[in-house]
């Protein structure tokens, strides 16, 4: 097998694709799951040359978690079910089961996991590290393990302007005290790899001159351990019950979501280190990824793989984000590279 990769067009296709959801700030893209520009730019990738090496090409919806954890790979997997996910909501209340019947037209049978050998996903690294070191490729190692879980504090909303400091029952005062205190409830526990946080918050009514009476948060936690993982889990909970308890609130606890955290093949991965040594020697590392990807659900079927792209000033998740045009190329090649040495070998 050969393959001869073809730059050029692999710029124009990503130039395409970004004008779908394109946002009007620098190089921004707006485009959430099952929305009408995310729709279609899968309209778009799914008229897709055919004839070539016995390859498939992948995109899985809602890998960046409006409804969830990695949604569409999660569900293919059978890591969780469509019965499930279809109740997962947005927020803004919106239902998966909702939201996916805007694509029907798009939908089919699930593919059969077993027509597959092996799964490489190709990503930007999200963080500084590359970029730091002036270096053009990561080959990943293992992808941390993450938990996701809504919390939310039941007060009493009350008049702002006339109920005293010291009989208010302050849902928002419980959030403050709880994400005051976590730290150092971690301390001895977690690692300098360990990352946590709250990332959403809804206060209700949410008006100036109203004591908030209840406060919903996400609470999102990651680590390469699964054992630490599930000691977070009880300090959060512990932490958000004494809280609760001291400031005359109550406290529930949504669905945990999460995936538990994955070595990356060793044959694969090889096949990537050998492609990085010749394609960008002295440019590239061994590296684990503290961000989640589709890879994850992917494993409980096959062997997965993944490789790095440098992220300039280490940005991600923001409109700033964007990576050189020559390291995307140099990643092209080194993943072309491993597939044909992977070819070879099979």
């Amino acid at each position: 097998m050969t393959l001869a990769p073809n730059p050029d067009r692999f710029l124009k296709s990503l130039h395409t694709l970004r004008q779908f959801g394109a946002s009007g700030v620098g190089k921004g893209v707006v485009r959430p799951a099952y929305s009408a520009p995310d729709i279609a730019a899968r309209e778009w990738l799914a008229a897709q040359e055919a004839g070539g090496p016995a390859i498939s090409v992948v995109s899985f919806q809602d890998e960046e978690g409006r409804f969830g954890v990695t949604t569409g790979s999660a569900v293919w997997s059978g890591n969780l079910s469509l019965d499930r996910a279809d109740g997962l909501t947005d927020t803004a209340g919106i239902t998966f089961a909702e939201a996916r019947a805007k694509m029907a037209h798009l939908a089919g049978d699930f593919v059969d996991p077993a027509r597959f050998s092996g799964f490489i996903e190709m990503h930007i690294e999200q963080g500084p590290w590359l970029a730091q070191a002036g270096e053009a490729v990561g080959v990943v190692s293992d992808i941390v393990g993450i938990r996701d879980m809504r919390i939310t504090f039941e007060g009493e909303q009350n008049h702002a302007g006339t109920t005293p400091m010291h009989l208010r029952r302050d849902a928002f005062q419980g959030l403050a005290e709880f994400n005051a205190r976590i730290s150092a409830a971690f301390a001895g526990v977690v690692t300098p790899q360990t990352v946590w946080t709250i990332g959403h918050v809804a206060l209700h009514p949410g008006a100036h001159s109203i004591v908030p009476g209840r406060a919903e948060f996400a609470m999102q936690w990651r680590d390469g351990d699964t054992a630490r993982l599930a000691v977070m889990e009880k300090i959060i909970r512990d932490t958000a019950k004494a809280v609760a308890e001291e400031r005359g609130l109550t406290v529930h606890f949504g669905e945990m979501l999460g995936l538990e955290p994955v070595q990356m093949d060793a044959t694969l991965r090889s096949a990537l280190v050998e492609s990085a040594k010749a394609e960008a020697p002295e440019q590239w590392r061994e590296m684990p990824s503290g961000a989640l990807h589709d890879a994850t659900n992917v494993s409980a079927h096959m062997p997965v793989a993944m490789l790095f792209v440098p992220s300039i000033n280490g940005i991600s998740h923001a409109f700033g984000e964007d990576t050189d045009e020559a390291d995307l190329t140099k990643g092209l090649n080194v993943l072309a590279g491993a597939v044909q040495r992977i070819g070879r070998n099979s």
